[in-house]
């Protein structure tokens, strides 16, 4: 037993050594049921998010962002290959639609401008404009048209929440999301990614803010990445904001907020202790609803919504968080940076 278990000590290193996956092209970052994602594309996608960071990231940050990064490609692939298969590529039409609508703010030199700071091409953005219509189409037909709100819920809702209908002040209906310039143990988003100090803070909070301006989801990011412990798991919704709640904040978040129309979404506002002004959080902030003071039954129709757009919301990220793990597991996943960072990890013992 005892010369067993010597050899079976000896033998254990060199077949642990061969379990790495050797990559079918020296470019090549990860497959997705066989389809490359290579270094180039993973490139463009690094430089685009650290467009315009105070401090570009080094060392392990970089690597760090990388695999978030490539994390992210993955798993629009894995939606890509299923729009595929279920015919729901989004079309020509669509994306001119979508980028008509980003261009209309700016003029045809400031938009050109906005893309070569963030390092891009209009087929870079218009190839980024295509994969996340796409992946919609996906979500909507696998996880929102499951989502069914009765009215039996709504009515459920409102004799529970009854209070909440009662404003005696104008108050806004609020999503955001922030990120924090000290460690939190507390962060829970899906990532479990986290800013370590300012740098990184500010580095973190300007990369989400360009994955905003190029048409994700304020939700979906809020839920991957905001270190809000409170409301990153509801996509960064902070529910309804009092007005009287809002003149005790900082002066240039209440301004930013006051200068918002439903739908909008902020700038990068930090957040800084009148003491010492040093900077604590970065946040991004979204304002979804405003309304007037007063009392607010049942039959109002902007009730109504409200309740069906909460618990739609609710629903929604609920399943998609579930259909993402799903996705993922049906699909055959090779992720050579991952490997690579591990390989390493291991020589520097």
């Amino acid at each position: 037993m005892r010369a067993a278990a010597l050899l079976l000590a000896a033998t254990l290193p060199s077949l642990f050594a061969g379990c790495g996956k050797s990559k079918p092209e020296p470019d090549v970052m990860a497959t997705v049921n066989g389809r490359k994602i290579m270094r180039a594309e993973l490139e463009k996608y690094y430089d685009n998010q650290i467009a315009g960071a105070p401090q570009t990231p080094t060392g392990e940050q970089a690597t760090s962002l990388r695999l978030s990064i490539l994390e992210d490609l993955i798993q629009q692939e894995i939606m890509l290959q299923r729009a595929e298969k279920l015919g729901l590529m989004a079309t020509d039409e669509e994306v001119d639609s979508k980028l008509n609508e980003l261009k209309a703010p700016y003029t045809q030199e400031q938009f050109e401008k906005r893309l070569n700071e963030k390092k891009l091409t209009a087929d870079d953005l218009k190839r980024e404009i295509r994969r996340n219509l796409t992946v919609d189409k996906v979500l909507n037909k696998e996880v929102n048209s499951k989502v069914n709100i009765t009215d039996a819920d709504i009515t459920e809702y409102y004799n529970s929440h009854k209070t909440e209908f009662n404003y005696v002040e104008p108050e806004y209906h609020l999503a955001r999301i922030m990120v924090t310039t000290r460690p939190n143990p507390q962060v829970h988003n899906l990532k479990n990614d986290k800013a370590q100090n300012d740098a990184q803070a500010r580095q973190k909070i300007q990369q989400l803010l360009n994955r905003l301006e190029s048409g994700e989801d304020f939700a979906n990011v809020a839920m991957n990445y905001s270190e809000d412990p409170d409301t990153a798991s509801n996509g960064g919704d902070m529910g309804f904001v009092p007005e009287s709640a809002l003149k005790s904040t900082d002066t240039v978040i209440r301004e930013a907020i006051g200068r918002l129309q439903p739908g909008q979404t902020s700038g990068v506002l930090p957040l800084t202790l009148p003491s010492t002004h040093e900077t604590v959080e970065y946040m991004i902030v979204k304002l979804l609803v405003k309304e007037p003071a007063g009392q607010r039954d049942l039959n109002d129709p902007r009730v109504q919504q409200r309740i069906h757009e909460e618990l739609r919301q609710t629903r929604e990220q609920l399943l998609r968080a579930a259909f993402s793990e799903v996705a993922r597991n049906g699909a055959k996943v090779e992720n050579y940076l991952a490997d690579e960072v591990m390989t390493q990890a291991g020589s520097k013992k």
